[in-house]
């Protein structure tokens, strides 16, 4: 097994907030490219996509994700990543890809900052939207799914653990 692990997922899934669990749970290191694509822009993600628009969000996301640079890390990804095709094939190359999935209403109940959550969401696109484009892509790039409903943190904690170990 690679000895990385990315965790890619809509947003409110938990893949910052269970990334840093794993990571101390498997002596790994954890990176969040989405603090990464914040400290080169110098802003907040949401700024960013104020500022200067979806689509240099998206080239500076997949420009950040391409060059990645991480062993032993569990890597924490921004929902829109795998639209850049450059930063998933970097990905896939140095981890293996766990998509952490959950339905559209238990994200809706989690997501709850909208205007400073740094979504990468067109003018007009509601949510639902978002995860119908997003949930094939994911299902596409995964080389394994942890569904997420209907269990505590702990409880996901553990089946990651355990599939990571197969």
């Amino acid at each position: 097994m690679k000895d990385n692990i990315v965790l890619i997922g809509m947003p409110g899934c938990g893949k910052s907030t269970l990334g840093v669990v794993l990571a101390k749970s498997t002596n790994r290191n954890f990176v969040d490219v989405d603090l990464l694509i914040q400290q080169k822009a110098g802003k907040k993600l949401h700024k960013i996509i104020e500022d200067q628009g979806l689509a240099f969000f998206s080239e500076l996301e997949n420009s950040v994700g391409a060059s990645v640079e991480a062993e032993n890390s569990v890597i924490a990804t921004g929902g829109s990543i795998i639209f850049g095709e450059d930063a998933m094939a970097h990905l896939k190359e140095i981890g293996t890809v766990v998509y952490l999935r959950l339905p559209i209403e238990v994200i809706k109940k989690r997501i709850r900052n909208f205007a400073t959550r740094g979504i990468a969401m067109k003018p007009g696109e509601t949510l639902d939207d978002v995860f119908a484009q997003r949930s094939p892509l994911y299902e596409k790039y995964a080389d394994m799914v942890i569904d997420c409903e209907n269990v505590t943190f702990e409880e996901n904690l553990e089946k990651l653990i355990n599939a990571l170990d197969k």
